[in-house]
């Protein structure tokens, strides 16, 4: 096994959990979180929710679950080079979506419109609140009481008056401090699996054409190579050995900057990374500006297109209703979740409402949701 470098995050340096816990006898700290990430509810609910099509409009799209196997899977080769954890950037890579309503981003906008007044919705927030608190399954705590490392990499970014609410987490908010490497490495990993396979899909759903993607440089010069190479590969391959060669040129130029910048900057330890004025780890400026175009140019092809917006404003419209629905009448909860929006009213009033309902609708899956909305609101579902 390869030594980890003097700045990689390791058990005995760790700040550990919430509530004191013996040490597993077979496996690290961080190897414990991942599985019991991995073993929780939400987890598993992350197969039937939208990355940026409905699950229900074909097999082969990615889903939450297979965009963070995704995640992990670019996360641990690049961590393993860098010689830094591989176990904590997976756990991170594994949870960080964990949060996620249905429908993706057109989801959690609609959540967050809905709890405007009692104190808004976002889905790096609600996958931490989702691992401290709403996983139920150990008798000793509520939540799957992680390490702090672990829960510090999930919380990507947070408003300084949310860091203040939160604790030690979000500290780094407030002191202008950076979270680990492998945190750094997380959130990166993220970047290059959904820009690249969001290709693969809008390709797939014929939402892209090749002749409008050769317009992105960091795409046509691998359809070049790829079309000189292998003259007579049929169309379907094509795309795949692109999307898998912008991956290998993102990764590799990640590995070779970050290590340069690594080595120039001289840290020494985890305290010296959190010190620096900015994150250690990144691509090449070259290489940023071609990921900047290409995201620029998902946003505008696909993300805004007409079939992906008319989900989205349909996704929008059913979990509004549904939240609306059940602010107006607890009752119409299911009984636990109804207790739980009674608990969260007496303790703090009609925000502890709010934030029960909007628990239990971001929880939902894709085809969940649906049904909710055809139970309520569509007179021949009668259960």
């Amino acid at each position: 096994m390869t030594e980890l470098a003097p700045y990689a995050i390791t058990d005995p340096i760790s700040r550990g959990r919430r509530h004191a816990e013996p040490a597993p006898e077979y496996r690290n700290h961080f190897q414990r979180d991942r599985d019991r990430i991995v073993h929780s509810t939400a987890f598993r609910r992350l197969e039937y929710k939208t990355q940026v099509f409905v699950n229900h409009e074909g097999d082969l799209f990615r889903t939450r679950l297979t965009h963070s196997i995704e995640v992990a899977q670019i996360g641990r080769a690049v961590a393993r080079t860098l010689r830094l954890n591989e176990d904590l950037t997976e756990a991170i890579a594994l949870a960080h979506d964990l949060g996620h309503t249905p429908f993706g981003h057109a989801g959690q906008d609609a959540l967050n419109h809905c709890m405007t007044e009692f104190g808004g919705f976002e889905h790096n927030l609600q996958s931490l609140r989702v691992v401290d608190v709403l996983e139920e399954k150990y008798a000793e705590f509520v939540g799957l009481n992680l390490c702090f490392e672990t829960r510090e990499g999930i919380l990507k970014h947070c408003a300084v008056p949310k860091a203040k609410e939160l604790g030690d987490v979000a500290q780094r908010f407030l002191t202008k401090q950076q979270p680990s490497l492998e945190a750094q490495l997380a959130n990166l990993a993220d970047e290059i699996a959904y820009n690249n396979h969001d290709i693969d899909d809008g390709l797939r759903a014929g939402l892209l054409s090749l002749d409008q993607l050769r317009a992105v440089e960091v795409f046509r010069v691998q359809h070049d190579a790829v079309i000189q190479r292998y003259p007579g590969l049929n169309e379907r391959r094509v795309i795949h050995e692109v999307v898998r060669r912008m991956i290998n040129q993102q990764v590799t130029d990640l590995i070779e900057h970050s290590r340069a910048t690594l080595e120039h900057s001289s840290v020494k330890n985890v305290d010296e990374v959190r010190a620096q004025a900015g994150p250690l780890l990144g691509f090449s400026q070259a290489m940023s500006a071609m990921n900047l175009e290409l995201k620029r140019f998902l946003r505008q092809e696909l993300y805004a297109h007409y079939r992906v917006y008319r989900m989205s404003d349909k996704a929008k419209r059913i979990l509004t209703a549904l939240f609306e629905a059940f602010m107006h009448d607890p009752k119409l909860l299911p009984p636990e979740h109804a207790q739980k929006a009674a608990t969260g009213e007496r303790e703090d009033g009609l925000p502890g409402r709010a934030r029960a309902v909007a628990d239990y609708v971001a929880g939902m899956t894709d085809r969940y949701a649906i049904r909710e909305y055809r139970r309520l609101f569509e007179p021949l579902e009668l259960t």
